[in-house]
């Protein structure tokens, strides 16, 4: 795995970030957070503001200037800063489009102007958009169904204009529907699982958009993490310059995932095993299923995910007791 290295991790106080942050803090790395707290929060960070070998840099992507100071010194590019949500694209695409096209834009640009070798950045499952095959596999897609995974697809476009051009090596990570500590429960764009658990935890009834039986390859933050690693740190050219489903490669329907989340949580208030489940409409821009195929992930990057859904939702749920 990875260490003595200088690593600007963009977005590094949000969920999947701070979580990195910390996962290459242990691996005996040097870490500079690049965030503006739009979506990230101080407190996600706040264990490692002490460390003298994490360094916190407040900017934004939009910025030209604050990507070049950012990136200088640094070995290699995690790139996660973004603007997520699918629903939140489509009710602000101009926005969406500003953080995760013209920000992934001058990243790459600021990287190239600094000397960086490796960039790894956050793609999406969202790429598939209306390619009904399952499982999902890397090369092939469909067109894309929001502002969101459009985003998303023209950063994969930039990344091997960028190999070409100017001979980065890039390497994308489509996550697919992660989950895990310091995932935020609140706010209008929350994720299902921190959002489900919150509900149960409060006494109140999840609300299943649609009938529940769209499904999804759920994927454990320390899966992530295993993978974010390996990204940052292969010495296969042969893994370089293309992109990777992460996920577990298992489905579970709506359905399912509450039933396991009021399984788990009534271990912890018995009354939570009763709470009615709310079936509300279908939500705009959602895809009705969702399974990685994760071949390409374990030959060449020996990608070895751990947590199944299951397993994820017990920690999760006991980190989400522990801290709500």
């Amino acid at each position: 795995m990875i260490h003595n290295k200088v690593v600007l991790v963009t977005g590094g106080a949000g969920f999947i970030g701070s979580n990195s942050c910390e996962a290459l803090l242990n691996n005996g790395n040097k870490v500079v957070c690049f965030d503006n707290f739009s979506t990230g929060n101080k407190k996600n960070i706040k264990d490692f503001l002490s460390s003298p070998a994490f360094t916190l840099f407040e900017g934004d992507v939009r910025n030209p200037d604050d990507c070049q100071r950012a990136v200088k010194g640094a070995d290699l590019v995690l790139h996660l800063a973004a603007l997520g949500s699918v629903p939140r694209s489509i009710n602000d695409p101009v926005s969406t489009n500003a953080v995760n096209i013209s920000g992934f834009l001058n990243m790459l640009v600021a990287a190239r102007d600094q000397g960086i070798k490796r960039f790894v950045y956050a793609a999406s499952s969202s790429t598939y958009g209306d390619s009904t095959s399952l499982p999902k596999v890397e090369e092939v897609i469909g067109k894309p169904l929001s502002p969101y995974a459009v985003t998303k697809y023209v950063n994969e476009l930039y990344a091997d204009v960028f190999h070409r051009c100017y001979g980065i090596d890039t390497i994308g990570l489509r996550y697919f529907n992660v989950f895990g500590r310091k995932q935020d429960p609140n706010g209008a764009y929350a994720a299902v699982i921190p959002k489900f658990v919150m509900q149960l935890m409060q006494h109140e009834s999840p609300v299943i958009n649609g009938d529940g039986k769209f499904s999804r390859d759920f994927t454990y933050i320390d899966n992530v993490l295993q993978i974010n690693l390996l990204a940052l740190s292969t010495t296969n050219s042969a893994a370089l310059n293309t992109v990777y489903n992460v996920a577990f490669g298992e489905s579970t329907t709506l359905n399912e995932l509450v039933a396991c989340l009021k399984e788990i949580a009534a271990e912890y208030d018995s009354r939570i095993s009763s709470i009615p489940i709310i079936h509300g409409p279908n939500r705009a821009g959602d895809i009705p299923h969702s399974l990685a195929s994760i071949e390409k992930a374990k030959q060449l990057l020996n990608y070895t995910p751990q947590y199944s859904l299951k397993a994820g939702l017990k920690d999760s749920v006991k980190w989400y007791w522990e801290n709500l």
